[in-house]
């Protein structure tokens, strides 16, 4: 199906089937951003063909990451599905999986517990709890909602998102902590983390107020995100537990595969099992 690119239309179009999909808002927002980019560079009033997009498609490479790449390629194939040009879908760039895990980007255990620390001192309350609610459960940033004032009664949050149902259990100290947070803010029902105007905090005000923690906490600030405080849960789960089926439940992943980035060693860690091998004479 010939289609000229009319930015608008298009867009407005996308947005309806996203929704209707049920996405996240997060999931919308990124996917529109992305789409949006692609249909600027394509240029308006131009024909959407195969080879131009397989065109753009490889100045990406040049531009960013494999991983980057790939997530704008994922939000445009959608689009094109979602404007009945499929047949225009491109593959993304192959990546070979990685045998261990970049230090640079890993927040450790040391730098977590300055956060929270720091939090506290500042008297950022709200931040220094929230801090602790994900990295100490594993919960998504989008699941957050869920965690409100009777799940800390059961010790278990049930999160509906997406048509799928999943428990986060809440650690018996957590739930004490933020029982006396609750109490302190006088929040009696529904979500515990919300806004003065009582609705649930918003993803980038908790990127920013996280960035804005790092300088004083001496933690450098590409490596405090919401996503690696679930990566700290998940790798200190499976240190101890060296049970890969079970943290796959515990996050919520359909597909264990996903998993594997947690159980992967740092690179200094494969250096030092490799040593020991005592395999040169």
């Amino acid at each position: 199906m010939k289609r000229k690119i009319e930015k608008s239309k298009m867009l407005l179009q996308f947005a309806k089937v996203l929704k209707a999909g049920e996405k996240s808002q997060a999931t919308i927002e990124k996917y529109m951003r992305d789409t949006g980019q692609f249909l600027d560079e394509m240029g308006e009033g131009t024909l959407l063909t195969k080879s131009g997009i397989v065109s753009w498609k490889q100045s990406l490479s040049g531009r960013y990451a494999i991983t980057s790449a790939n997530s704008k390629l994922a939000a445009v194939n959608c689009f094109l599905r979602a404007i009945n040009c499929g047949e225009y879908s491109v593959k993304l760039f192959k990546v070979q999986k990685r045998a261990f895990r970049t230090k640079e980007r890993e927040l450790t255990k040391e730098e977590y517990i300055r956060l929270v620390e720091t939090a506290r001192m500042s008297g950022k309350r709200q931040l220094c709890m929230l801090l602790q609610t994900v990295c100490s459960t594993g919960i998504r940033i989008s699941e957050l909602p869920f965690v409100t004032v009777e799940a800390l009664q059961t010790k278990r949050a049930v999160v509906s998102l997406k048509g799928k149902t999943r428990i986060v259990i809440l650690p018996e100290r957590l739930c004490l902590e933020l029982s006396d947070y609750i109490e302190a803010e006088n929040i009696r029902t529904g979500s515990i983390f919300i806004t003065r105007n009582g609705r649930p905090l918003d993803r980038s005000n908790i990127f920013h107020s996280m960035k804005k923690l790092c300088d004083d906490a001496g933690v450098n600030k590409d490596k405090v995100f919401p996503h690696n405080l679930r990566h700290l849960f998940a790798v200190t789960y499976y240190r101890a537990e060296r049970d890969v089926c079970h943290l796959a439940d515990l996050l919520g992943h359909s597909d264990i595969n996903t998993t594997r980035i947690y159980t992967l060693v740092s690179c200094e860690e494969q250096e030092q099992q490799i040593n020991r091998l005592g395999l040169l004479v």
